[in-house]
């Protein structure tokens, strides 16, 4: 039975639930993970005789099988699809990288005296956040406002009330209340508090004048550096105020997104709001986008947002989406509150969605050219590799090489690299061991024949079998490693890289493939080759260190502290032993004792 009739067959089987739906290569990788309302609909569209975006036809043309999974709702798939694709990272599916949380204040009222903090993450323990401060406001400089305009607290949570105790410099500079002393008391500090937290969510505008006022002191008084300070807080206040956004009603917090597409890749732009005030605008790109704006955009906000970060009661969309009142009760269930998906056709929201747009515009447009440089280096890198050698693929590489120094503490490196970019997860180092002397070629057997004798034994950490591997060498090397994995009945195909001239050997060649020095194909298989060296390289020095440490420890009066400094201040072991007792005894950590009994150790043993 041919591929289609086996997919129609299976298809028709299909339940009409709620669920997710996995399709897999002719390999059984997982290539796609979608969420279905309907699964038998929503699977069937993709292999009936309707036009698809091109990036849609070349996934279903890749599909060899699926699986699914049923959800009681479409809630549930969405948020099961989530998972799953954040898991597998299928290859067709909207990929995000997690970009580094920006920072927040953190206030908790719980406390007597509650303090400043600055953090990255999120918690669900009753504390009061504001932020994120990104896009050119720092949430520093608004922690300093604070501190001038309204004196609270930014030292550690845990605070005791002592009177008898010196207050610190903050307080004598007119930056804390000092409730550490009893210089202000519950009530009035809880009022400071108050003022705070109305200043951070855009109700409390005395700020400014307060500064303005310390700013002229300070002027009057001729102190012209603090004046300064004073006024390059205005400058940041400035900043704050012109980000107030009217007119959004009740509703003080708030995410946008703007979409474009250009056929290849697509842009998502997030405007945050918060507190009435536009925070700034995140920018992604997604090379692997072209499924079309309502799986690109359920497929984004299902990535983007996670429990460590805050989540609006309101996300605003630039057009409609079916899966809108799933999305806003995965949304809810994720952050503990009502989220609702809204789709502004009038209003302030909807100029805000179109700077998102536009941001989304003008990123998309300087993305794609970075984009597709960096395709080319790693996976159009690959592609290119496979036709010069005539393979069917080199998405999978695996690349060998051994370290030693005359022979002794031998290891081996194997690094992996998948789509052109290393996957260190798949790293694996080997300390040789049926190898006397410094034989490169003997090691690397050793190597091949342990790495596919765990992949013949079933190992699941080394049950992926690489599509091409490459060898630190030129055509002995290659010989020497292709029949030792021929022996183990494998033929994958292998290629040595030559340092000095850059030739590419394969087997059963005897002159090399010359490729240019810009080729994208040569400096992959150079970067997978300085990888594996650069592993193989700190194992070795790993395990000479470890070997030098204990020797230096036999000796009377060094343990293992004076073992690591002695290494640390002579990285090369025989200028240890050749240095003489004042040399040693100059070394901090070293005492004349000990620096006496390194030398009559190495005295003694020169003698015998």
């Amino acid at each position: 039975m041919e591929r289609s009739d086996l997919l129609k067959e299976r298809i028709r089987s299909l339940p009409d639930n709620p669920g997710v739906y996995i399709m897999k290569n002719a390999a059984g990788e997982i290539i796609y993970i979608g969420k279905a309302v309907v699964l038998k609909n929503r699977v069937r569209q993709y292999f009936n005789n309707s036009p698809k975006l091109p990036k849609v036809q070349a996934m279903v043309d890749n599909v060899a099988d699926f699986e699914y999974i049923i959800t009681l709702t479409e809630k549930d798939a969405l948020t099961l699809e989530a998972n799953l694709v954040k898991k597998h990272k299928p290859k067709y599916n909207i990929l995000l990288k997690d970009d580094k949380a920006s920072p927040y204040i953190r206030i908790d009222t719980s406390l007597d005296f509650p303090t400043l903090e600055v953090t990255r993450k999120l918690r669900k323990d009753g504390a009061r956040y504001f932020g994120p401060y990104f896009n050119g406001i720092s949430v520093r400089d608004v922690v300093n406002i604070i501190k001038t305009a309204y004196g609270m607290r930014t030292c550690g949570t845990k605070m005791k009330v002592n009177k008898a105790s010196r207050e610190c410099l903050d307080y004598f500079i007119g930056l804390c209340k000092a409730p550490c002393t009893a210089r202000i008391n519950k009530e009035e500090y809880a009022e400071v508090v108050r003022r705070v937290v109305a200043f951070l969510t855009g109700k409390d505008d005395t700020a400014e004048q307060l500064i303005e006022e310390r700013m002229a002191r300070a002027a009057a008084n001729e102190d012209f550096e603090r004046a300064i300070t004073y006024r390059n807080q205005l400058n940041v206040l400035k900043k704050l105020n012109e980000r107030t956004v009217a007119n959004l009603g009740n509703i003080s917090d708030l995410d946008l997104y703007g979409y474009v597409s250009d056929g290849a890749g697509a842009a998502v732009s997030v405007c945050l709001v918060r507190g009435g005030k536009m925070m700034g605008v995140k920018n992604f790109y997604m090379t692997d986008a072209g499924l079309g704006y309502a799986d690109t955009i359920t497929g984004f906000l299902g990535q983007y947002y996670r429990k460590d970060m805050f989540v609006p009661h309101e996300i605003c969309l630039p057009d409609q989406i079916d899966s809108a009142v799933a999305m806003g009760e995965s949304l809810s269930a994720l952050s503990g509150h009502k989220v609702e998906i809204a789709f502004p056709k009038i209003g302030t929201k909807k100029s805000l969605l179109v700077c998102a747009e536009r941001n989304a515009t003008d990123f998309l447009s300087k993305s794609a050219a970075e984009s597709k440089r960096k395709s080319d280096m790693t996976q159009g890198a690959c592609e290119r590799l496979a036709r010069i050698l005539g393979i069917q693929s080199a998405r999978r590489m695996e690349c060998y090489d051994i370290s030693n120094i005359s022979g002794v503490d031998k290891v081996s490196s194997q690094v992996v690299f998948i789509n052109g970019a290393a996957s260190k997860e798949d790293y694996r180092k080997y300390k040789i061991k049926t190898v006397e002397g410094a034989n490169d070629f003997a090691s690397m057997e050793e190597t091949l024949k342990r790495r596919f004798a765990r992949a013949k034994e079933g190992d699941e950490k080394f049950s992926e079998l690489p599509d091409l591997i490459v060898i630190d060498g030129g055509k002995g090397q290659l010989g020497y490693a292709h029949e030792a994995m021929r022996l183990l009945g494998y033929d994958i195909p292998m290629v040595g890289l030559a340092k000095r001239e850059e030739e590419i050997f394969t087997v059963g060649n005897s002159e090399p493939i010359l490729l240019p020095k810009s080729d994208n194909a040569l400096k992959l298989l150079q970067r997978i080759r300085d990888e594996a060296h650069r592993f193989a390289i700190t194992y070795h020095r790993t395990l000479r260190k470890t070997r030098y440490v204990s020797l230096l420890e036999k000796i009377p009066l060094v343990g293992p502290t004076k073992a690591k400094i002695l290494l640390a201040a002579f990285p090369n072991f025989n200028d240890i032993k050749e240095a003489d007792e004042t040399a040693l005894a100059a070394i901090e950590g070293i005492d004349k004792a000990a620096a006496r009994s390194v030398c009559e150790y190495f005295r003694n043993k020169q003698e015998e």
